[in-house]
């Protein structure tokens, strides 16, 4: 394994922003975690693992430490039983798993990243999450400085969060096991899927036509990565007590509201974005919201970190001063 120094991280990230590493380095199997992570103690350096790089802003000054680009590979099927290594590409892998009428990952198409990332966010889209397909994540804990395999409630998920992002910096996560079904049912509940199907006029869509519906869709609504810089949602759907969310209905009748737990509902925030506070389509120097969508940040060429992040505070005081609600970054901040 190779370890480089002073390594551009800019084009490593789908925003197109970021300095440098202080030290780099390509992870291909689990050994070079582990020697990986001993350089970093050695050297007294913290240390960060990228994947596709789609959910991060990194700092216009780099990362004073050891960046591990993830690239580990290979995709072990044992019927509806699925083993994937960290490094690949997650949208590939969910491909793959309809291409084998295995139910469970196709509403969660087009998402960027690697398949080491999806539990550490515990990413979802149109009323899945990976949770609920996910059997276990190995990973070195690099305080022990062992490989541990965690079944899904030793994850501790919960929406947007796993024991992974609390306790960033301890865990190298290479590889994650998945149960999916061979004789499953779509689910097409979600508004934006139902509405496409009624309007093909399909009527019992296949696992197939599910998957094409959420790439159609997202591919609409949000920009291409090799056009504009972009993290995707830059903020979480907010979390709101029945009592709140009922008077935020008083006074936007039209706001939309999800299902959540007993207690909470969530709420869209790129619907307030975008009617509430007018910022669908805006931009502010070299930063702005995508025309399609109020809650993706874009990158219009030559933007800095400082400047998105100057950008998201400006957003997020809107939403605050209108809604009286706190906003949360999706998004993962790197570096100094």
């Amino acid at each position: 394994m190779k370890i480089e120094k002073d390594k551009s991280l800019k084009e490593m990230t789908t925003f197109k922003i970021g300095g440098n590493a202080q030290f780099f380095c390509i992870i291909e199997k689990e050994e070079d975690i582990v020697e990986a992570v001993k350089f970093a103690k050695e050297n007294n350096l913290r240390f960060f693992v990228l994947g596709g790089g789609s959910n991060i802003l990194v700092s216009d000054k780099g990362f004073g430490g050891l960046v591990m680009k993830m690239e580990m590979k290979g995709i072990d099927f044992n019927g509806g039983v699925v083993s994937v290594k960290a490094g690949e590409d997650w949208d590939n892998f969910v491909g793959e798993t309809v291409s084998r009428d295995l139910y469970g990952l196709e509403n969660l198409s087009l998402i960027p990243g690697t398949c080491g990332a999806a539990p550490v966010q515990n990413i979802g889209a149109y009323g899945s999450e990976v949770k609920d397909t996910i059997v276990s994540v190995r990973a070195l804990d690099s305080k022990k400085m062992e490989f541990r395999d965690f079944s899904n409630p030793d994850c501790e998920f919960e929406y947007r969060n796993s024991l992974f992002k609390r306790e960033a910096g301890r865990y190298v996560i290479s590889s994650v096991i998945f149960n999916l079904k061979k004789n499953g049912e779509v689910n097409t509940d979600y508004k934006d899927i139902a509405e496409y199907f009624l309007l093909k006029g399909i009527m019992r869509p296949s696992l197939k036509d599910v998957r094409e519906a959420v790439v159609h869709i997202r591919t609409n609504k949000l920009p291409d990565v090799k056009v504009l810089g972009t993290a995707g949602s830059f903020f979480k759907n907010p979390i709101l007590a029945h009592g709140q969310a009922n008077e935020l209905k008083k006074r936007f009748p039209e706001l939309p509201v999800y299902p959540f737990s007993d207690e909470n509902v969530k709420v869209s925030l790129a619907w307030i974005l975008d009617h509430v506070c007018g910022f669908k389509g805006a931009t502010k120097g070299n930063v702005g919201t995508y025309k399609n969508q109020a809650l993706v940040l874009v990158n219009n060429g030559g933007a800095t970190a400082n400047e998105i992040k100057s950008f998201a505070h400006e957003l997020a005081r809107a939403v605050q001063e209108k809604t009286g609600i706190e906003v949360e970054a999706e998004i993962q901040y790197v570096g100094e």
